[in-house]
């Protein structure tokens, strides 16, 4: 059996479309392994130097071989670093605004107080003890003084006799000064029209004894002796009624619980209570009366 027919010429037809399919697969396999590795010419692309001193890198394309330097393009940087609006700046530091200056805050001018119309200077006596047991007369000293005002003493209008535009009197009684401390004094008429500036009356403590009250020795006839001992210097007296200590306070009374002592300048009582610290005088304590006991 003959495979090929040379007269044939649908056989030639066969034979030559099969040569050229066999050249062109030949062509298109040469050029796919030897002819289509080609290179491509890498985009150049600008580079633009920021504010910062660092200077900015060219990507690299990922198909290129890291060995191959020609598509990089060369930057000059000079090292000048770009100027900034404040020295030391810390730019990590968040923006704080200026803060505004708070509005002025205006104050008020204060009034004087008016000057008052009349004017007292001085008092006679300006210093009292406390505790005197009688009224004592007041004189004011001052300016402009008229008849019908009164002299005040911490609110309380007090009798006041018109001497001159230059003296009042009046008379103050012993309760207003019982307690220490200073009393305010100012003159003034019915109507308040015309007043005065405050002056001050100290009312001071009056002197006390300087004794304790440390035993009794009881006698018939409740004719007692009471064992003092002085503060200054821890001296024992004994006393009875009548006696003068200092020059001054004379024993008015004696119990077994106090000693009344006189103040024969200021006409003011002073009580001494017995004394319970045994620590200092351990053997006084006031006996117990039992009739008329020889001593």
């Amino acid at each position: 059996m003959q495979l090929f027919d040379p007269n044939n010429p649908n056989e030639k037809k066969k034979i030559i479309a099969a040569a050229a399919l066999g050249v062109a697969a030949i062509v298109v396999l040469g050029y796919v392994f030897f002819g289509g590795s080609s290179t491509k010419t890498a985009t150049n692309r600008s580079v633009t130097v920021g504010p910062t001193p660092t200077p900015t890198r060219i990507a690299q394309q990922p198909d290129l071989p890291s060995d191959d330097l020609s598509n990089y393009e060369r930057i000059n940087y000079d090292g000048t670093v770009p100027a900034v609006s404040e020295v030391n700046r810390n730019i990590f530091a968040y923006y704080e605004p200026t803060p505004k200056p708070l509005p002025e805050v205006k104050i008020p001018t204060p009034t004087p107080a008016p000057t008052p119309p009349l004017t007292v200077s001085s008092l006679a006596p300006s210093s009292v003890y406390a505790r005197t047991p009688a009224d004592f007369s007041l004189q004011i000293m001052g300016d402009k003084f008229t008849p019908g005002l009164h002299v005040t003493i911490d609110g309380r209008d007090l009798p006041t006799r018109f001497i001159s535009a230059q003296q009042l009197f009046t008379t103050v009684p012993f309760a207003l000064i019982l307690n220490p401390g200073a009393r305010q004094v100012l003159v003034r008429s019915n109507d308040g029209q015309l007043y005065s500036n405050t002056i001050m009356l100290n009312v001071t403590p009056p002197p006390e004894p300087k004794y304790n009250y440390i035993g009794l020795i009881g006698k018939p006839r409740f004719n007692d002796t009471a064992v003092l001992q002085d503060k200054n210097n821890k001296d024992l007296l004994n006393v009875q009624r009548g006696d003068l200590l200092g020059g001054r306070f004379r024993v008015s009374s004696i119990s077994e619980k106090e000693v009344v002592l006189f103040d024969t300048t200021l006409k003011i009582r002073h009580t001494i209570a017995f004394s319970t610290d045994t620590a200092n005088n351990p053997q006084f304590r006031p006996p117990v009366r039992s009739g008329d006991d020889e001593p």
